[in-house]
């Protein structure tokens, strides 16, 4: 497989970055920037993003199969690919439940979309799943490069690492502030995702077979979620966290930041592990 992600990458919404601030986090060091949410069929951000940059791949993470169509999202990689080749990652999931009225067999749903992929011609080995528990994670195995998991911690990343084995791409995301006091790193993460996503069943299910208890999912979450959920301290203490996940078996590591200026915590989450 010849792409290279670099070590970490930046994990970012469309209002949260624009072809400039792109531009630095290409020069921060970031190989890769992941254009988060359910960006739309066309992905024509995620190109605007490849023309403003030289050499940083940008991804998504992730393509929703409920809301974006198949045929659509083929021709959309053919496209980019064809214009910056090598630079263009295509993750995709399958949303949730609490968000989607017609969420049914999404398993199913996910293999479907897969074939549509694939007899479009969008290449296996530039296709990653947002996979969490283990029968979506043996389909990341068989059906894609790999896994690109959200709201997880170092011992899921073991797991994945376990049931994708070697030569498959690993790619936890993990959230992050630049924020020495604890009280308030929690606070500014109950107040975004994570503490805001602890409802949604996908993820509260994959947290319990993490060990984590009803007590610990309760409103926002507990200190010792948030607190495995989130990297916070200063910069390189948060490095440290993260970095886990390379111990842990991962082959990149892509940081949610939280806080008021993104851009910024991504910066000083660089610097911190390049020391």
């Amino acid at each position: 497989m010849n792409l290279d992600l670099g070590l970490l990458g930046a994990h970012l919404r469309e209002h949260e970055v624009n072809p400039q601030s792109a531009v630095e986090v290409e020069r921060a060091g970031y190989g890769t920037l992941w254009l988060d949410a359910s960006p739309p069929a066309d992905l024509a951000f995620a190109e605007e993003l490849l023309d403003a940059t030289a050499r940083l791949v940008v991804g998504t993470s992730v393509v929703n199969v409920w809301t974006a169509d198949a045929e659509t999202v083929a021709a959309s990689y053919h496209r980019i690919d064809g214009k910056h080749p090598g630079r263009f990652v295509l993750g995709i999931g399958i949303g949730h439940r609490e968000v989607h009225g017609e969420y049914a067999s999404p398993y199913g749903k996910l293999v479907s979309y897969l074939d549509q992929l694939a007899a479009a011609g969008v290449p296996t080995d530039r296709i990653v799943l947002a996979a969490l528990g283990p029968r979506m994670l043996r389909l990341a195995r068989d059906r894609a490069a790999g896994t690109i998991p959200c709201l997880v911690t170092p011992e899921h990343t073991r797991q994945a690492r376990a049931v994708l084995g070697a030569g498959k791409l690993v790619l936890p995301g993990h959230f992050a502030v630049v924020e020495p006091d604890a009280g308030r790193a929690r606070a500014v993460a109950r107040s975004a995702p994570p503490g805001t996503a602890l409802g949604v069943t996908n993820y509260a299910a994959n947290l319990r077979r993490l060990g984590f208890t009803d007590d610990d999912l309760a409103s926002t979450g507990s200190d010792r979620l948030i607190d495995a959920l989130v990297a916070h301290g200063d910069p390189a203490t948060v490095a440290t966290r993260l970095l886990a996940h390379r111990e842990a078996g991962a082959d990149h590591v892509g940081v949610y930041p939280l806080g008021d200026d993104p851009i910024a915590t991504l910066r000083a989450i660089a610097q911190a592990v390049s020391r």
